[in-house]
């Protein structure tokens, strides 16, 4: 695909039904705060699980095929203000896995917060209940096919009613946390970052960043796009 094509899909333009201040792109692009960075190299699965820094199993690939796989379509929304619609994801709910790591029960116990960390040295930020909704999954596969690095492979997290950034790419912890911890996005992470709500920012108004953002998403995506060609 051309330059220009891929720059015209990357546009967000209005469309009826989305969240406040969100406009629709026609291509998913892989989109970062660190758009040069490299894609990390598909591997095997491992999801490392903790609880206050102290290690607990790690989740492969084997034994995530001992879960029910689901299949999910949610819209994804970016902090930037562009939604992708009708994302097909195949993966386990993350619900399923912490009963079976933490036991049945032991979710309400946890720590308050935790944090997800990404194999491209991301790291995002949450109040604990936000990852034990229905709707989290553990996504290993997206459109009928499996995860490529584009969209985080080989495990993403993903959190459809958060704004994109905690969805993150390449996972390879989730660690529970009694304090609430700091991530890699700085004062641009909101705590819960919430769709419905707009929860765009730590510090400043949704609405005045709507403009600003939506400038920055053509060439963010175009940047993601030269990272991914120079990953190893």
């Amino acid at each position: 695909m051309s330059l220009s094509s891929r720059a015209l899909g990357y546009l967000p333009r209005r469309s009826e039904g989305l969240p406040p201040g969100q406009r629709e792109v026609q291509l998913f692009p892989r989109f970062s705060d660190q758009p040069l960075r490299w894609a990390p190299p598909v591997e095997s699965i491992e999801l490392k699980l903790a609880v206050e820094g102290v290690e607990h199993e790690v989740i492969d690939a084997k034994r995530l095929e001992e879960f029910e796989m689901v299949e999910r379509s949610y819209d994804f929304h970016c902090v930037t203000t562009w939604t992708y619609r009708n994302v097909q994801w195949r993966g386990v709910l993350l619900n399923d896995v912490l009963a079976a790591e933490f036991g049945i029960g032991f979710a309400d116990e946890l720590p308050p917060y935790a944090v997800a960390s990404a194999g491209d040295r991301q790291a995002c930020t949450f109040v604990g209940e936000d990852l034990f909704d229905p709707t989290v999954l553990l996504a290993t596969g997206m459109q009928g096919l499996p995860l490529t690095r584009r969209h985080g492979a080989p495990l993403r997290l993903v959190t459809p009613l958060q704004y994109g950034y905690k969805n993150a790419k390449h996972l390879v912890e989730i660690n529970f946390v009694s304090s609430e911890p700091e991530g890699t996005f700085g004062a641009k992470e909101h705590l819960r970052a919430r769709v419905a709500h707009e929860e765009r920012h730590s510090r400043l108004p949704a609405r005045l960043l709507r403009a600003p953002y939506r400038l920055t998403v053509v060439p963010t995506a175009l940047a993601a796009d030269r990272g991914l060609k120079k990953s190893p």
